[in-house]
């Protein structure tokens, strides 16, 4: 997906600050060391998610669980929305759509995920899951996040 990248984006916030803010708002899922979840990098259109699936994550066969990628997608939608809009920790899913293509095996899946629409209240966005040692395709996901509207400029 990096051949997608995106120049009419702009990223206000980096992946350090997103991940601050991530383990801010969102401990159960961001939190500990290393986190379940985490932003990897952000450019003009788009970002890059992690999981470190461990046992957790995990369903019989050491694969990796439809609920697992779904939030790993999920999340790379929630970083794309922060890193390009700021901390809003309101930004919430509308839609999610994925489909799941293989089995992921246990250990780290990457997610690289593009905002195909920004406008002013909806964000839509794509992501690929990739996992094992080729880096195959294991899910595609596409869905839609609500920007909370800007609060009114006070007057002077």
């Amino acid at each position: 997906m990096d051949a997608r990248r995106r120049e009419g984006f702009q990223p206000v916030m980096d992946a350090a600050a997103v991940n601050g803010f991530l383990r801010e708002v969102f401990p159960q899922a961001c939190g500990g060391e290393p986190p379940d979840y985490r932003a990897l990098e952000v450019w003009p259109g788009g970002c890059s998610v992690r999981l470190e699936a461990r046992f957790q994550h995990l369903r019989p066969g050491d694969t990796v669980s439809g609920p697992s990628l779904f939030a790993l997608a999920d999340i790379g939608g929630y970083v794309c929305a922060l890193s390009h809009v700021g901390p809003e920790a309101l930004a919430v899913t509308t839609n999610l759509n994925i489909n799941f293509m293989r089995k992921a095996p246990a250990g780290t899946v990457d997610g690289h995920c593009r905002i195909l629409k920004l406008g002013k209240r909806l964000m839509i966005f794509e992501a690929e899951l990739v996992a094992g040692a080729d880096g195959d395709i294991v899910a595609h996901a596409t869905g839609t996040y609500s920007i909370p509207p800007a609060p009114p400029a006070s007057g002077a």
